[in-house]
């Protein structure tokens, strides 16, 4: 389908809509005898109960089963900083893949601060309706510290899906693409274009995994020990283990794989000419990726996956966050892991048996993903 035609459907569904979520009770109101159950007076026996067994709160009231997807508004999908209503209709979609693939319940809360203290002040004190908390689309590198912050004042899963999110389908993705070039993670020289929320989660995943040769680029070029900004300098500490100086061009030479999270038409054929052979391209800026699939195969790579739906290999977040949280809710986990994150990327790139060019990752519609990841976070 067309952009424009998408960009007229989208705006009339969701006028027709009035948005895409509903709230609807879990037990129908249909008389009285209904109403003394669900509120008064049955409801204060318990609201006492649940007062003086505040453990078992997640039994009795929806904090067992409900997740808070939260924004601020400060860097929505590729629209950047538009502020708490133009994040709305995304968070709401949020909330809708979170019940269409893992039958999770979400509910959208936007922000109208974009001040970090306030951020963390407001979720903390949110907190207790809810089993998780979903941060989605705050800007970097506010959203390191909120996410830290929260984590440490909360005993439920925390996650700002934009960084781990990402990061587990990147890695799911990567893992089948290099098996299908013939190549090891432990060996592979990978470039990451991008050092905000996405890209930096994604490096220190791939450390994780197994990666020793990473280079992270931001808008200045190959980040090194002379950035000031805390989590560039910590990226700085533990890839380029090469030194190398300059910018895209001269990081990938003899790369075997680019990870774009970065912007529109930033490499062409002429770039990945420079990586080595059977190259791996996951262009993942979205609408328009770093480079088309067509473009980046001109210049030699193998295996090409971008953040869209129109092309093969589409590497969204929406294959990790629904069975993440499924399991956090389901395992009653406190706080999502390092650990967690790359067992969830494992049971995802295990989904596909047999990886080939065009078929690196599971198809987000695909049922079994949920379930898997779902199955390792505990």
């Amino acid at each position: 389908m067309k952009k424009s035609n998408v960009s007229k459907e989208a705006l009339a569904l969701h006028k027709k809509l009035g948005g895409k979520i509903r709230i609807m009770p879990a037990s129908p109101v249909r008389n009285k005898a209904d109403l003394s159950l669900v509120y008064t007076p049955g409801v204060a026996t318990v609201s006492n109960f649940v007062a003086k067994n505040p453990k078992r709160a997640r039994e009795y009231t929806m904090k067992g089963r409900m997740v808070a997807v939260i924004s601020d508004g400060s860097a929505v999908l590729g629209l950047g900083n538009i502020g708490p209503l133009g994040a709305l209709p995304v968070m709401e979609g949020k909330c809708a893949l979170f019940k269409t693939f893992a039958g999770v319940d979400a509910v959208p809360i936007v922000l109208d601060t974009q001040n970090p203290e306030e951020i963390i002040e407001t979720i903390i004190r949110i907190a207790p309706a809810f089993g998780g908390i979903n941060l989605e689309d705050i800007a970097a590198p506010k959203c390191f510290d909120i996410e830290r912050r929260v984590v440490e004042a909360l005993d439920i899963p925390v996650m700002h899906d934009d960084q781990h999110g990402t990061a587990i389908v990147v890695l799911a993705g990567l893992l089948n693409a290099l098996t299908v070039v013939g190549k090891k993670l432990a060996s592979a020289r990978i470039v990451i274009s991008g050092a905000g929320a996405a890209g930096t989660a994604v490096a220190h995943l791939l450390k994780k995994a197994g990666a020793r040769n990473i280079i992270v680029l931001d808008s200045k070029g190959i980040i090194d020990s002379k950035r000031r900004e805390a989590h560039k300098k910590e990226l700085a500490r533990f890839t380029n283990p090469e030194h190398k100086h300059g910018g895209l061009r001269e990081a990938l030479k003899g790369a075997d794989a680019l990870i774009g999270v970065s912007g529109p038409g930033l490499v062409g054929a002429n770039d990945i000419i420079l990586m080595s052979p059977k190259a791996v391209v996951f262009a993942m800026a979205n609408p328009i990726p770093e480079i088309m699939p067509d473009e980046a195969k001109l210049g030699g790579a193998v295996v090409v996956g971008t953040g869209r739906s129109d092309f093969p290999n589409q590497i969204n977040n929406s294959l990790a966050f629904p069975g993440v949280f499924r399991g956090a809710l389901d395992n009653r986990v406190r706080k999502i892991t390092d650990g967690m994150k790359l067992r969830a990327a494992r049971a995802i790139a295990a989904l596909v048996s047999s990886p080939t060019a065009n078929k690196i990752i599971p198809d987000m519609f695909d049922k079994r993903v949920a379930r898997a990841v779902a199955k390792v976070v505990c």
